[in-house]
């Protein structure tokens, strides 16, 4: 099965996990599900995902097995969106929802790159991510707002933030030590890049100033942005 059989991609609700119909047989389709997420493991612990296998009918055992390679991976499967009647209703037998609303503006999707730029591509939310608010993408996330403790990022580039950052934070979760996060003011609740993490003092007298942080001598450490 070639890789353009399936896709994955970030959306409003978590992760979209597309299969173009009639492509494969579903234990090769599974098996190949199973390499991708290893193969970006710590990207995709604890997503929520939806399945689209569009008019492909999936029995409900052929379901249940691509339930458990998600499960097994941590990943919340919680949506299967299809035209067919029969993969519908072995969706809702599971009691997984079955239509799903996107939003242009706030898809996270990673586009292409001219191959002759260095680099990852990156996604710019040019809003406040609000306690609950998860964003996941493969490059670079850039948010114009603030980052409120509950939220979260997770990407496999760097992550800026112009705003207040307070939420949890992992830049290079595909193991990218030369990541760094930036932030107008740098207080996560926790901090990762790659394997590292750190947590910020509480400390009421320290005063807010742009930061970034990235790994050095084997640990994270955070220096004034204009250093």
């Amino acid at each position: 099965m070639a890789d353009e059989a399936l896709s994955i991609k970030g959306i409003r609700e978590g992760l979209l996990l597309t299969i173009k119909p009639d492509v494969g047989e579903w234990p090769e389709i599974a098996t190949k599900v199973a390499e991708r997420i290893d193969e970006q493991r710590a990207f995709f612990k604890g997503a929520r995902m939806a399945l689209d296998v569009g008019s492909r009918i999936v029995r409900h055992d052929e379901l249940d097995s691509m339930k458990a390679v998600l499960t097994n991976r941590e990943i919340t499967l919680w949506a299967v969106i299809s035209s067919s009647e029969t993969t519908l209703t072995a969706a809702r037998n599971f009691g997984l929802e079955t239509t799903l609303i996107t939003h242009n503006d706030e898809q996270l999707e990673t586009t292409p790159v001219n191959p002759e730029e260095a680099g990852l591509p990156g996604i710019v939310i040019a809003r406040t991510l609000r306690n609950g608010r998860s964003v996941r993408n493969n490059g670079h996330v850039i948010i114009h707002g603030d980052v409120n403790p509950g939220a979260e990022i997770i990407a496999g580039g760097s992550v800026f933030v112009w705003g207040k950052l307070r939420g949890n934070v992992h830049a290079g979760a595909n193991g990218d030590e030369t990541a760094v996060v930036c932030a107008l003011d740098l207080a996560p609740t926790q901090l990762r890049i790659a394997g590292y993490v750190t947590v910020s003092p509480e400390d009421k007298r320290r005063k807010p100033r742009p930061e970034i942080a990235s790994v050095r001598e084997g640990r994270i450490v955070a220096i004034a942005w204009n250093d």
